[in-house]
């Protein structure tokens, strides 16, 4: 079984967030085939071990995908079809690097569920002690490796006031709500870094505006994209405070993460990279990952890698090319044995 085909087989399982179930069990097939020990955890999420002891690299996928079905189907040297990129074609490119993973120490593969969401499968396996060495499968191109993901926190903003005659001189809500967009894109364009990854940004995604009865209520919601170097919590503190004193709530989460780019994750898969011919290319990214939730937490080495153009993420245009996997497969497979040796 070719990496082609395990890509196949995981796609033809449609998998958006919350309905994993399927795409899981198949994965686990699909690695018991591969001569993995594989199982379901507690949470849903797919696990495939390779060997025993020490040192262990993981392979943290997510087999996950966003709404959306597209046809699974192979064309001009391409497979497409849903989470080809996002992130499918890293895992099937894992499971077939490791299938003849013979240590020292152990190769864990994982799918892990609801990354599109609320990471709920990170969350869960975060819990576990740490591995000695990680790679999050993300897509960066075969011949590419994403050393840094923003952050993000998303506020929804309530502003409340009184209705009144729209001749008076008095704020609507939807006013106040306006005047704080303001000062939150004044805010965020003062903080504004040396490139768009050192920058904090902001954009409103979000709003709603009602008058029942007497009261006038307006929603507006801001995703704020953080750098490294400034936390969620500074973030909420140091946000602008205009009249009207609105009540905000969060409703997403996710603190920012950059790796060093000398650490011994990165530098394996730089050399094979290098070992098929290429110049490796290190990516920072404004989304985000499950590698921000569980690089800080468990702080060991990692960085993001896989086959496919994040441009095509969440598009209906989805799709890698074969000759690319087939690299990644070489890539993981040179970075797997110099990883192992310490």
């Amino acid at each position: 079984m070719d990496e082609v085909e395990v890509l196949e087989r995981l796609v033809a399982r449609y998998s958006p967030s919350g309905n994993e179930r399927s795409a899981v069990w198949e994965f686990v097939r699909i690695a018991r085939q591969l001569g993995y020990r594989a199982r379901v955890d507690a949470a849903g999420n797919g696990i495939a071990v390779r060997g025993a002891g020490r040192p262990e690299t993981m392979f943290l996928g997510h087999i996950d995908t966003v709404e959306g079905r597209l046809p699974v189907r192979r064309a001009a040297g391409r497979i497409h079809g849903r989470g080809t990129v996002d992130a499918k074609g890293p895992l099937a490119a894992a499971l077939v690097a490791g299938a003849d993973f013979a240590g020292p120490g152990r190769f864990t593969v994982v799918a892990a569920v609801g990354e599109e969401t609320d990471s709920r499968g990170a969350r869960h396996l975060v819990r576990r002690g740490p591995p000695d060495r990680l790679i999050a499968g993300e897509p960066s191109g075969w011949d590419g490796v994403t050393v840094g993901y923003k952050g993000e926190l998303r506020v929804e903003a309530t502003f409340r006031s009184t209705r009144t005659h729209y001749s008076s001189p008095f704020p609507t809500a939807a006013d106040l709500a306006v005047d704080w967009v303001v000062a939150v894109r004044a805010f965020a364009a003062a903080r504004a870094g040396e490139t768009p990854f050192r920058s904090l940004t902001a954009k409103v995604v979000g709003l709603l505006g009602q008058s029942p009865g007497d009261d006038e209520v307006a929603r507006v919601t801001v995703d704020f994209r953080l750098p490294p170097g400034l936390s969620t919590r500074d973030l909420l503190r140091s946000l602008p405070r205009t009249p009207g004193r609105p009540s905000l709530a969060v409703t997403v989460r996710v603190e920012p993460a950059e790796v060093p780019r000398t650490n011994p994750v990165v530098l394996a898969l730089e050399a094979g990279i290098r070992a098929e011919g290429a110049r490796p290319t290190l990516w920072r990214k404004a989304g985000t990952s499950d590698l921000n939730l569980v690089v800080p937490r468990w702080k060991v080495p990692g960085a993001a890698y896989g086959p496919g153009e994040a441009r095509l993420d969440h598009t209906a245009r989805e799709a890698v090319r074969v000759r690319d996997l087939r690299r990644a497969v070489r890539v993981l497979r040179s970075a797997l044995a110099q990883l192992a040796l310490g």
